[in-house]
């Protein structure tokens, strides 16, 4: 058997535990040993790092999603839009509708709940860069705009660019799921070997602190639901006994595939989503929401290009870690791990189709539900007496709790928010723990189920080593530090695509398999 026929049967069966495997198993575990032997000592050469990185190299976080998001408006609205992910001949796997609520449950689902009051009212009582006046009017609609920020187009294109560079090395080039395969045409057969496999280690090693922060920011939020649904106590212990339950969920989830535990778990979150959104809208102040929506999105597009490079110019270097710096390199992290999943999920896509869905949808979703729940609880505290922020500030996870104790049937909508943040949680890591199988075992599309459930435990044990050691403010931390050496690889995935691009048969003619797409053509029945 040759050797290319020998790597197409492990990408296929997921056999065959390579380098990567052990090296990324190796760094993780000493990573834990480190957490459990010197957790103090952890935690400050962490924030020593995160100051370096931070105050060296921040503006990277600002331009470089900036750069990729007119990268992509380039690509869909061009010649190259017309190009599928994968044959000419592929059509889409997925009905739209499913499409799209597995691109927003199964990625970022947990931050709705986590963030979706939390930011806008904190920026409300803080506004960002001192650009409004604390608690005003013009302080809501700031806070607002950089929610808007946080969550919007700038994380989506990141997410974009990994996932169209991978669903096009995976379906149209028929290379492994592998972000070092995507260096090919940089790289040539060095992206096989050890330069390769280093790629494919830091991969691992980003996309596996990135959702421990996911996991461990979802056991706090569930935490705070539990205490106030049944009277559990608070704290480490709770939140590690959470950590244990959904970690086997999600395993077990992730050991049953994608058209199964995943797809059937964001179906089911969107809907309770759904009730949730619609509840706060109907029954809050909802001429108030919806104009604070529009002006808030006016001023978001407005001041879109000052926003985006506004850095600690002025001496804010703190806000910008706790939040701008935090959720950039939150996103980078979680790059090659939507990525791939985007890419599974994708096949059959036109470039444009899959450009303008994955910026367009969740931006817009995410811009809607910061603007209903968060604009809800600044009503709240603005116009009726109540003190969401001052809860959040004590506690940032009870201010999802606080807002719907103003609504009606408090109980309910608890029990809702508890039961969607576990879901959102699985479904999460869920997709996390397929794509660091899939990662490991040289890109198989159907990993090993114990392999899952390796990375599933490990993710897990991550999580609980930085909830004892500093909670949140440890999460913070260490995803920024994970994330930084990731810049240089985006950098290098975009050359690298725009290589694979300008050589395709499509632009160059030099194939008669590539005709124009009929954007409109009927959706697959699922």
């Amino acid at each position: 058997m040759n050797a290319s026929a020998r790597t197409g049967n492990a990408t296929r069966s997921g056999k065959g535990l390579g380098s990567v495997f052990w090296t990324s198993l190796a760094i993780s575990l000493v990573f834990v040993a480190w957490g459990v032997i010197a957790p103090t000592h952890q935690m400050s050469v962490m924030s020593v790092a995160l100051d370096h990185i931070t105050r060296g190299f921040g503006w990277a976080y600002l331009l470089l999603p900036l750069i990729l998001l007119a990268f992509l408006l380039f690509l869909a609205f061009s010649r190259f839009g017309r190009i599928r992910l994968g044959s000419d001949d592929d059509r889409p796997e997925f009905a739209t509708h499913t499409w799209i609520a597995m691109i927003l449950c199964a990625v970022m689902g947990i931050g709705l709940v986590s963030y979706g009051i939390a930011e806008p009212v904190s920026h409300m009582w803080e506004p960002p860069h001192g650009l409004a006046e604390p608690g005003t009017p013009q302080a809501a609609v700031v806070a607002m705009q950089y929610s808007f920020y946080d969550w919007g187009l700038h994380a989506w294109a990141i997410f974009a660019v990994f996932g169209l560079a991978i669903g096009y090395s995976m379906h149209r080039k028929k290379r492994p799921g592998l972000v070092s395969a995507l260096f090919r045409p940089l790289l040539g057969r060095h992206a096989d070997g050890p330069a390769g496999k280093a790629i494919d280690v830091f991969t691992v090693f980003a996309t596996l602190f990135g959702t421990t922060t996911s996991l461990g920011l979802g056991a706090l939020q569930i935490d705070n639901g539990l205490n106030r649904l049944l009277g559990t106590p608070t704290g480490t212990t709770t939140q590690v006994v959470v950590v244990v339950a959904v970690t086997v969920l999600f395993s077990l989830s992730a050991a049953s595939g994608i058209k199964r535990g995943i797809r059937y778990t964001s179906e089911v979150n969107l809907s309770i989503a759904s009730v949730l959104f619609l509840f706060v809208l109907l029954l809050g102040p909802t001429s108030f929401l919806v104009s604070l929506f529009l002006e808030s999105v006016g001023l978001y597009a407005n001041d879109f290009l000052v926003m985006s490079l506004r850095g600690p110019a002025f001496g804010d270097i703190g806000w910008m870690q706790g939040w701008t710096y935090f959720m950039m390199a939150w996103w980078v992290s979680w790059g090659a791990f939507v990525g791939i999943f985007l890419a599974r999920i994708s096949r059959g896509r036109t470039i444009r189709q899959f450009v303008l869905v994955v910026l367009v949808m969740p931006s817009a979703a995410f811009f809607t539900w910061f603007a209903v729940f968060g604009g809800a609880a600044i009503d709240l505290d603005m116009n009726h007496g109540t003190d969401i922020a001052g809860a959040t500030a004590a506690d940032i996870n009870s201010a999802f709790f606080a807002t719907l104790a103003e609504f009606p049937l408090p109980t309910v909508t608890t029990a809702l928010v508890v039961i969607l943040a576990v879901l959102f949680f699985v479904s999460g890591a869920d997709a996390n723990t397929y794509v660091l199988g899939m990662i490991t075992t040289h890109g198989a599309v159907k990993p090993r189920t114990p392999i899952l459930l390796l990375w599933g435990a490990m993710t897990g044990v991550l999580a609980v080593i930085l909830l004892l050691s500093g909670g949140l403010a440890a999460l913070q931390q260490t995803v920024i530090v994970a994330s930084a050496p990731f810049l240089v690889v985006i950098v290098g995935v975009v050359v690298a695509f725009w290589r694979d691009l300008r050589s395709d048969p499509a632009v160059t003619g030099e194939s008669e398999a590539a005709p124009v797409v009929d954007e409109e053509e009927p959706e697959p029945v699922h």
